[in-house]
């Protein structure tokens, strides 16, 4: 029984907004120890706040400090928390309505065990020690026995409000390919390049997915396809990812493999960026001890007639 293949893999990205004028408020009043929610028409006071109201669609811009203190809702407990969460030790998910709020906020609550948490237990925010405009300016709500904290009635106006943020979306996964892509994976240590034939259209899909996603049936018979082929459509990528060592501009393509019935993706070099084009012919460019094409480069070829590629855009 062949080896099942298996890898950790990462997808991350910086996510970066714009803030309006009611999360602007929020995120600058948590930088400066004052929480803000907004009142809505009917006299409710959201927080974490919001810019419409979810009950009318009325846009809501009535600001509303409320206090650090607050009451547990419901909770679940965090045995093992996971890289950048809010504490490091084990700890409480927690929904916290604060004090002069109608809706909870979720955050972590710190307690040394599950024993010691408990809905309508009152809780208060601590403050991290360096604070941007985020909502890790909150580090996380702690157990409070004292009496009610009142807000100071802060306007919400700041001189030097918040108006972006920048926050890291990351994706940690073990991904296996199963039999279709193991052998397109083997085969390319080979450089070769193998896909599988639909027994009912009779298209060849690369790389392989086990099964035909046009009729839907199960797909089993190997067909060696390029190694040349034709850019379909390409983009043109002039961002530099962190984790790659290529310089940009770069071009970024569709190849219909000769033989495929569904182009796979692959840089193009060896030409300037500014003359690839669709309908160029182009050929892998190995490296030595690489599972997987480097690149493609022109093969000097006349171009492609468009009816040739046409269906495969």
């Amino acid at each position: 029984m062949p080896e099942v293949l298996k890898a950790p893999l990462v997808v991350e990205f910086p996510f970066t907004r714009s803030l309006g004028p009611v999360q602007s408020a929020f995120l600058t009043g948590l930088r400066e120890r004052v929480v803000l929610g907004v009142r809505t028409g009917d006299g409710r006071v959201l927080v974490p706040p919001v810019e419409y109201d979810p009950v009318t669609a009325e846009e809501i811009r009535d600001l509303v400090e409320v206090a650090p203190t607050g009451t547990v809702t419901t909770w679940a407990w965090n045995h093992a928390p996971r890289r950048g969460q809010p504490l490091t030790t084990p700890f409480a998910w927690a929904l916290v309505r604060l004090d002069g709020a109608d809706t909870a906020l979720l955050h972590a609550l710190e307690a040394p065990g599950p024993d010691a948490v408990r809905t309508g237990m009152r809780v208060r925010v601590r403050w991290a020690a360096e604070r941007t405009g985020a909502i890790t300016d909150i580090a996380c709500f702690e157990r409070y026995d004292g009496a009610r904290r009142e807000p100071s009635g802060h306007t919400g106006v700041f001189e030097d409000p918040v108006t972006g943020i920048v926050a890291a979306a990351r994706l940690d996964y073990t991904y296996s390919p199963g039999r279709a892509q193991t052998a397109y994976i083997d085969a390319l240590s080979g450089r070769r390049t193998v896909g599988e034939r639909c027994p009912a259209c009779r298209k060849v899909y690369v790389p392989p997915r086990g099964a035909c996603p046009t009729c839907g049936v199960a797909t089993s018979d190997q067909v060696e396809v390029g190694p040349r082929g034709t850019v379909t459509t390409f983009c043109i990528v002039n961002i530099k990812a962190k984790n790659l060592d290529i310089e940009v501009p770069y071009v970024y393509a569709h190849i219909a493999l000769d033989g495929a019935d569904l182009p796979l993706h692959g840089r193009i070099g060896g030409i300037p960026y500014d003359e690839v084009r669709m309908g160029l012919r182009v050929e892998p460019v190995w490296t030595e001890g690489a599972r997987y094409p480097d690149h493609y480069r022109p093969t000097g070829e006349p171009d492609a007639d468009y009816d040739t590629y046409k269906e495969l855009l």
